[in-house]
This record gives structure tokens, sequence and C-alpha cells, in this order.
């Protein structure tokens, strides 16, 4: 018995600081910024409060229910343009190179990127999209076009191709996991049915790897959406997102509840996408089964 409860105190002791940690800088924050949603405004400050008119303003007012569609609309097109880049890429170094080193060589251009600072990434498409940016230099250098453009920068578009770049490794790495996993005995028995190489991509490869997908497209769609810098570096005034707005509340607007609310609004979104990503995984498990 004392060698029982010795056991017990030493695992409590084991994990109280892991859950203290957790506790007082993840749930109470968390808690925190829920209660002062409800709160209410009062110039110049907010006073303690529980009403609903936080929540009504975001979605009836037009300036914050359409920043969150655009928010929404910049990183399902990001996550799709990481899948449609980062799947062949993944692919090509499972399938098609053969040599070990040079798959890790590959393998780590992809993932050396993410080492370089974020700011430091994203500034660089800014310098590529520029009026006297690469692009730019050289169209002229091709005789294509006589003046630079500026259409290339401060927009959607530069927003997406930047984005892209950034988060296109979170898509590579879990379906290059994914693919480097599924047996080769597999796509040998499919080939020695005589199943050509694209009905085997799409009845056993695709399926064996939807998981790596799914992972991807998840981290990807959850990043871009809590993105912050690339909207104020190459997005201009219509590409604000709501990490911006959320920064402005809480910063030169001094309208904390607002800004939780927004916050509260930005988390379910989140929570909502991260647990459909795991039904959609458990019921791709469930049908290679």
């Amino acid at each position: 018995m004392a060698g029982s409860a010795r056991s017990r105190a030493g695992w409590w002791l084991l994990f109280s600081g892991p859950l203290l940690w957790t506790l007082i800088f993840m749930i109470v924050p968390y808690l925190v910024m829920i209660a002062i949603s409800f709160w209410s405004r009062k110039f110049p400050l907010f006073v303690p409060d529980f009403q609903f008119g936080n929540y009504v303003q975001i979605f009836s007012d037009p300036q914050y229910s359409n920043v969150l569609i655009r928010t929404v609309k910049i990183s399902l097109l990001t996550t799709i343009s990481a899948i449609v880049l980062g799947y062949p890429l993944a692919y090509f170094l499972v399938f098609t190179v053969r040599n070990d080193k040079v798959r890790h060589l590959v393998y780590l251009a992809v993932v050396v990127p993410l080492w370089v600072s974020y700011l430091l990434r994203a500034y660089t498409w800014k310098i590529i999209l520029g009026t006297d940016g690469a692009l730019n230099s050289a169209l002229k250098m091709l005789g294509l076009i006589s003046e630079p453009l500026d259409i290339f920068l401060y927009n959607q578009v530069a927003m997406v191709i930047t984005l892209t770049y950034i988060f296109v490794p979170f898509v590579v790495m879990p379906i290059y996991t994914s693919l480097e996993r599924i047996p080769k005995a597999l796509i040998e028995a499919s080939e020695d049915l005589g199943v050509g190489p694209f009905i085997t991509f799409v009845k056993v490869i695709l399926p064996l790897s939807t998981a790596g997908v799914i992972a991807g497209a998840t981290m990807t769609f959850c990043l871009t959406f809590g993105d912050f810098v690339a909207p104020v570096l190459v997005g201009g005034p219509n590409g604000t997102m709501v990490a911006n707005v959320l920064q402005s509340q809480f910063g030169a607007a001094l309208n904390w509840p607002l800004g939780s609310a927004l916050a509260v609004i930005v988390m379910a979104i989140v929570l909502v996408v991260l647990q459909l990503s795991s039904r959609l995984d458990r019921a791709g498990r469930v049908n290679l089964v």
C-alpha cells in the first residue's frame, strides 16, 4: 500500500508541472478572453458586463463580417495552392527520386526555409513582386513592358502567393511521410495485375496518403487564418485579415471586449476545422479498413 501511494505521488509530481503550466498559461487566458468578450466598452476603457453586443456587432457590421469571409477565402485558396504544389513534390521525392542522398537533399531544401525568419521569407516576395522587384525587372529585360507594373503587389493574389510559399513545407512534410509509409508491395501488386499508373495512383496511393493531405491542409489553413504579417507587407488595403483587425482592437482602438469576441470567433472556427479534419481522417481510415 505504501509503495502504491508513493508511486501515485510520484506520478502526480511528474505531471503536476505540465498541468500547472497548461492551466496558468493556456486555460486561464482563454477563460479571461471569453469573459472579456461579454464586457461593455465605456470610453476610454471597458467595464465588466454580460451582454452579447460585441458578437452582434461583428456579425451585423459588414466591416467585420467581410474580413472574416475574406480571411476564410484566402486561407482556402492558400491551402489548395499549397496542396497542388506540395503533393506532386512529395510524390516525386518518394516514387521518382531513387537516390537516397538526392531525396534527402531535396527534402532538406524544402524544410530549410522554416529555419529562416518568417518576416524575411514574407519580405522576399515583396521585393520580388514590387515595382522595382525581380519580376518587373525580368519583364523589362525581355521587352514585354516599358514601365514597371504595380499590379503584382498589394492585392489578394500576392497574399496567396506569399502565404503559399511560406506554408507549403507544412503540406509537403506530412504528405511525404504518408507516401513513404505506403508498402511498395501494394504498388507492385497493382502493376502485376496490369493496372496502369493512373489507376494505381487513384485506387492505391491517393487513398493511403489521405491522412497526410488532411494534416497538411489543416495546418496550412489554421496558420494562414491567423497570419497578420503577409497582409501588411503584400496585401494592401483590400488584404486586411482577421488577425490585423484583432491587432488593431487590442492596440490602437483599445476595444478589448470587441477584440476578445472576435478572437473567440476565430478560435471557434479553428476548432471546427480541427474537428472536421479529425472526422475526415477517421472516416478515411475506416474506408481503408
